[in-house]
């Protein structure tokens, strides 16, 4: 499949088409419409629609829609879900464990190795099978050693600028950051912010305008 360029909310959507087609290839169906993934997943058809024209390497068949199969493959391979990518924790905290604890990442193409901490209390330790080193040993020769490209940080805030320029250093190619702060990194390293705290925020909002909307009914 050619590179497709695919904007920030089509990637957002791609993960529910991919959970709803497996879903339903499960229960047997070999085809799909776009009507059908957009009535499932209450979304517009023609939204929909271009979504799929972009990502998928077959036509439909009129009366029919595409093959499911084939639909995933094709979804896998644009997430890149397809091509697994080894990757470190930095920060053995409650967030950092329960990532370690975590299966479910490598459906996702995302396999975690290790993990690096500070505290040595655990450093040497394994936490489910994965080895807990000495954050004075993220350097390029472990990185190489580990086969890792992919950085994932779980410190405080006031730790996360620190940690991502060790890991630059050591030539991580791509950053996930779960710690509540932007980080300035070289415009090389791909990075993806998870501010938990805001997302909590519009939940919250959002939680809280639905009640005073009942209030006033």
């Amino acid at each position: 499949m050619e590179n497709k360029h695919l904007s920030k909310n089509q990637l957002r959507r791609l993960p529910g088409y991919l959970h709803l087609l497996k879903s339903l290839s499960a229960s047997g169906m070999k085809y799909i419409s776009c009507q059908t993934i957009a009535s499932c997943l209450d979304l517009n058809k023609e939204q929909v629609r271009k979504d799929v024209a972009l990502i998928s390497s077959i036509d439909g068949i009129p009366n029919k829609g595409r093959d499911i199969n084939l639909l995933i493959k094709d979804i896998e391979t644009i997430l890149g879900y397809d091509d697994t990518n080894n990757a470190f924790i930095v920060g053995v905290g409650s967030l950092g464990t329960a990532f370690l604890h975590y299966k479910g990442f490598e459906n996702f193409g995302l396999k975690i190795v290790c993990a690096f901490d500070k505290n040595p209390a655990i450093i040497n330790s394994k936490i489910s099978d994965k080895p807990i080193y000495d954050i004075a040993n993220l350097n390029s020769e472990m990185i190489n050693k580990l086969n890792v490209k992919i950085g994932i940080i779980t410190v405080p805030a006031d730790s996360a600028q620190e940690v991502a320029d060790l890991m630059v250093k050591a030539g991580v190619e791509a950053i996930w950051n779960f710690a509540p702060v932007n980080i300035v990194l070289p415009k090389d390293i791909i990075i993806s912010n998870m501010d938990l705290a805001t997302s909590l925020s519009v939940l919250s909002h959002q939680l809280y305008l639905k009640k005073h909307k009942k209030g006033e009914e």
